[in-house]
C-alpha cells in the first residue's frame, strides 16, 4: 500500500481521465509509475555505460562529427 499527496489540480486531471476511459486512478498512477522507472533505470544504465566507456578509454565524437560521418547535415 502507498500513499501519496498530489495537488488538487493533478488530483482533478487524474479523476477526469480515470472518467474518461472508465479506469480507475490507480491504474493510472500505476502506469505512470512503472513508465517514470523504466525511463530512470534506462538512464542510470546509459550513464553506467558512457562512464565504463570513458573510463576504458572509448572514442567519442561530438554530434557534427557523427552529422559529418553519415551526412547528416
Amino acid at each position: 500500500m502507498l500513499s501519496v499527496r498530489v495537488p488538487k489540480s493533478l488530483e482533478e486531471r487524474l479523476d477526469r481521465m480515470a472518467l474518461r476511459t472508465h479506469r480507475t486512478r490507480s491504474y493510472f498512477v500505476k502506469k505512470a509509475l512503472e513508465k517514470y522507472l523504466e525511463d530512470e533505470e534506462d538512464c542510470i544504465e546509459a550513464v553506467a555505460a558512457y562512464e565504463e566507456h570513458i573510463r576504458t578509454g572509448g572514442k567519442t565524437y561530438t554530434s557534427d562529427e557523427i552529422k559529418k560521418k553519415y551526412d547528416l547535415e
